[in-house]
């Protein structure tokens, strides 16, 4: 009785990486600057999860890299980093159509991981940012559209806010000085609920040349 109630206690009492999380998928990027592991918003966020998911399932962010830091001004400790396929498009899957903010619930607030788009809201692909601190003005709000926000953080915080102290420099536009000068680079990224669904397209990055 006393070693059942003990395991319940440690079962309740268990990091929220070690378990299922009801209506989330959990995922580990395995990075050269330790490890990160996310829980994915399946129910808010259907299209956003497996999206990401595909590219998790068919290895395409093996190899990938964290390449930005955007700090904020004024007070760096705070702002988000940036990683993905980058503009490898051999990698690349349909562009994504935006689940907005305003739409899913889901803020940008710390921890929270989001798609990365460029001018056209509806063409997210393989890149994506993690908050550190929160960052509405990311947000949808009037006629902006904003960013799809998916999930969050559940396990290595300290290994982002690593990445986010990283130098930086170089990057144009709105990138500008944000470029991590010695980029993280993404092992691997590994779906730990439920089985792998590869999409069962080519992946040309493999016979290709390195990077």
């Amino acid at each position: 009785m006393v070693l059942a109630l003990l395991g319940l206690f440690l079962a309740s009492n268990a990091a929220p990486q070690d378990r299922p999380i009801p209506g989330m998928v959990r995922v580990r990027l395995v990075t050269s600057a330790g490890n990160i592991v996310l829980a994915l918003d399946a129910k808010r966020a259907p299209k956003t999860t497996a999206n990401f998911l595909a590219y998790v399932d068919d290895g395409r962010f093996e190899g990938t890299l964290f390449y930005r830091s955007a700090r904020r001004t004024g007070d760096p400790k705070f702002g988000f980093i940036q990683g993905g396929i980058g503009t490898d498009a051999r990698r690349m899957l349909e562009p994504l159509p935006l689940e907005p903010t305003d739409r899913t619930g889901i803020r940008h607030l710390d921890g929270v991981i989001s798609m990365a788009h460029g001018i056209n809201p509806d063409a997210a692909n393989g890149n994506f940012s993690i908050m550190v601190g929160a960052n509405p003005t990311l947000d949808a709000r009037g006629s902006f559209r904003g960013y799809a926000a998916f999930g969050r953080v559940v396990a290595g915080m300290d290994v982002v806010k690593r990445i986010l102290a990283m130098p930086t420099g170089g990057g144009r536009e709105a990138m500008r000085g944000q470029m991590i000068l010695q980029p993280v680079r993404i092992l691997r990224a590994e779906r730990l609920d439920g089985p792998a669904r590869p999409t069962g397209r080519p992946r040309p990055w493999l016979i290709g040349p390195p990077r």
